[in-house]
């Protein structure tokens, strides 16, 4: 069983600092054609100021050499559902379920286990990059597949950008999960309450160690509960009433 999550723009530098991992050659490429950029077209592509277009050239650089400080993906990425990961004091049995089931999607690094170590980057596959001449979700479409042959079980607390890196074989096979509030008899979606949610349901599935899908019906989660009058096959839908 896997379980997919997207990477997030918020980066918490203050983690642990682990031992790098070999860059693979789609990441490579990728660094290679940021660092092709003058520091104005930097910061054109990333809509940011030429002082802040400074720190990712010199973080693009600094990977390239084989010098920037890396920390585990699951501690160095700090969005709101990150932060409703727990994620301090975990016990080794809950380091190793997350470090199993657990899969970060990245636009940098492919798709990548709990802890393995990455540096800070700002990428996502919203951003016009064509390295090699492909769009990012066509260079990592093989390797994002790899990354779940063979497994019978996946879920996904994936926002579209990232599950469509996807081939359609595989989406056909994922589970997604929707978050619903009921507000006054009107069921609807909030999205940072769904953040929280997705936060929470990575914790519960670690705390109850989650092997089987079909466990996840009987799971309350921040107040959601599932609801099988609602849900599709591959479309389970978690109510708060």
């Amino acid at each position: 069983m896997k379980l997919l999550i997207p990477s997030a723009k918020e980066l918490n530098e203050q983690a642990r600092i682990v031992e790098p991992q070999p860059l693979s050659e789609n990441t490579k490429t990728i660094l290679q054609a940021l660092k092709a950029f003058s520091l104005e077209e930097l910061a054109t592509f990333y809509g940011i100021s030429e002082e802040r277009a400074l720190v990712e050239k010199e973080r693009i650089e600094a990977l390239l050499a084989g010098s920037a400080k890396t920390y585990p993906a699951l501690e160095l990425f700090d969005g709101l559902m990150y932060r409703s990961i727990e994620r301090q004091d975990l016990s080794e049995k809950e380091q190793a379920y997350l470090q199993e089931h657990l899969l970060i999607t990245t636009a940098l690094y492919g798709v990548l286990p709990a802890y393995e170590g990455i540096a800070p980057h700002r990428l996502d596959f919203m951003m016009k990059l064509k390295p090699a001449g492909k769009s990012l979700k066509v260079l990592w479409k093989e390797d994002y597949d790899q990354a779940v042959e063979g497994e019978e079980q996946i879920l996904s607390l994936l926002s579209s950008e990232f599950e469509q890196v996807f081939s359609k074989a595989i989406r056909e096979r994922i589970i997604r999960i929707k978050f619903m509030e009921n507000r006054d008899g009107t069921l609807k979606i909030h999205s940072t309450i769904s953040k929280k949610a997705r936060g929470a349901m990575v914790t519960a599935m670690m705390k109850e160690e989650i092997t089987h899908l079909e466990d996840l019906k009987s799971l309350e989660v921040a107040g959601f509960s599932y609801r099988e009058d609602l849900s599709q096959e591959k479309e389970w839908v978690f109510v708060k009433e």
